[in-house]
């Protein structure tokens, strides 16, 4: 789950295709992105429809388990689903994305999912739907979701052209995606309880509808792709997984955000079945739990251009990965009356979400620092590859952990093996950075 971050010089741009918009912002290094109004109508469009998927992510699994009696395993499958695209997916969508302008493709993407998660009420409604066919809707909003975020990520450089403020971009990005944190687990909870797991999805629905509004009203000029040589697909997936792992800080970056993606999906779905079967909290107490926990995102991504300003890049990295990943140990130990058990679970996703906030923008900066927009595509599809299949096999783990050792052991086992990937974070190359590394021109020529 990944958020979703001064060099030098700008990447080099292919041309355009068409003259620049007068009316498009184009700020200087020093200008605030607020008054980069592309980048603005972006962040508030990408904000909201953030804001219907935390819904979402609440409401399709309470929906599995509410109106279908979905097992343990089974709501692990359908997390599962949901991400298992960017395993088999991402790469070949990243090649696909480095040959086509990113935004018609992102509003194909949010139509897809605007319609499809329309019709889980109706199909409610008509007694139509069941847990084959959510899984099935579920899996292809999964396949969608893979086709935006792989473009966005490479689509907002596009928008802000000076890498002086690629930190500031991602901190922005990272304040979004946390304020959606905060707010629509509580907002979830809600819905939940006062309509019905599957007529709160219609939220996600709507949401996805101002996305697509807000990249319609985006007025700058997007370059047109360079001429693509006449190379086998084969060679350019390998291009994009090569110019990860060639690279020790970005193959670091990608093997411990595997990791990490891993041990939160597993965390998140093990206290979800946890809360439900074990504990009988109502929705509207779950969502209470991760919103006031979220808390702790919004507050990471707004303190962390000041944090990377005043302390080495790795030593930040460093800190906030580890806080990330000693979170969960704080859930087996919850204990006592119930108000003190529910604060030792908000306690936990709070450092988690704290670390993360911090985090994902060291690491969304130093992907695009390090990385020429011709690469753009198939790097970012490289680790969303790595970090959602990290994910999505968290998810499918949660499931037969908790129905194999029951919820306690499994989360038991979850926060030691999260625990341990504090060494791995203390010998890589990353923990040692002082700073963002120059920004790399041009791709290297394969061999």
């Amino acid at each position: 789950m990944t958020r979703v971050p001064p060099p030098a010089d700008t990447p080099a741009s292919p041309e355009l295709s068409e003259p620049p918009d007068p009316a498009a912002s184009t700020p200087t290094p020093q200008a605030s992105l607020w008054r980069n109004r592309d980048f603005t109508r972006f962040w508030v469009g990408e904000t909201v429809s953030l804001l219907g998927t935390q819904v979402t992510n609440l409401a399709l699994p309470l929906t599995a388990i509410g109106a279908f009696g979905a097992t343990d395993a089974q709501v692990g499958l359908l997390r599962f689903l949901q991400l298992v695209p960017y395993l088999g997916l991402a790469m070949l969508i990243g090649v696909w994305t480095d040959r086509v302008r990113r935004r018609p493709v992102m509003l194909g993407a949010n139509l897809v999912r605007l319609v499809l998660l329309a019709l889980v009420p109706l199909l409610y409604w008509a007694h139509a739907l069941d847990l084959p066919v959510l899984m099935a809707i579920a899996c292809t909003v999964g396949i969608a979701s893979v086709v935006f975020d792989v473009c966005w990520m490479s689509y907002v450089p596009v928008l802000v052209r000076s890498p002086a403020q690629y930190v500031e971009a991602g901190a922005r990005m990272s304040a979004g995606a946390s304020a959606a944190d905060v707010a629509g687990p509580g907002l979830a909870g809600v819905l939940v309880s006062a309509l019905g797991a599957p007529v709160a999805v219609v939220v996600d629905a709507c949401s996805y509808a101002v996305s697509l509004v807000s990249l319609l009203l985006i007025r700058t000029p997007e370059p047109r792709p360079g001429p693509v040589a006449e190379r086998r697909l084969w060679r350019e997936l390998g291009d994009g997984l090569g110019w990860v792992l060639r690279d020790r800080v970005l193959r670091s970056l990608a093997l411990i955000g595997f990791c990490c993606n891993f041990s939160m999906i597993t965390v998140w779905t093990m206290f979800l079945l946890y809360g439900a079967h074990d504990l009988h909290l109502g929705g509207a107490t779950l969502g209470a739990v991760f919103a006031t926990a979220s808390v702790g995102g919004l507050i990471g991504a707004l303190l962390s251009r000041k944090v990377i300003a005043r302390f080495p890049l790795g030593r930040v990295y460093l800190v906030a990965q580890s806080v990330l990943l000693l979170g969960p140990s704080l859930i087996p130990l919850a204990a006592g009356p119930r108000p003190v058990t529910v604060a030792m679970f908000v306690l936990s996703f709070f450092a988690t979400y704290l670390g993360l906030g911090v985090a994902g923008v060291v690491i969304v900066s130093l992907r695009q620092a390090m990385t020429p927009q011709s690469m753009m595509g198939r790097m970012t599809a490289a680790f969303r590859t790595l970090l959602f299949g990290g994910g999505a096999l968290g998810g499918l783990a949660a499931g037969l952990l908790t129905g194999r050792l029951g919820a306690h052991g499994a989360l038991t086992t979850a926060a030691v093996g999260s625990a341990a990937v504090v060494v791995a974070l203390l010998v890589s190359p990353v923990s040692r950075l002082k700073a963002l590394p120059s920004v790399r021109r041009e791709e290297p020529v394969a061999s």
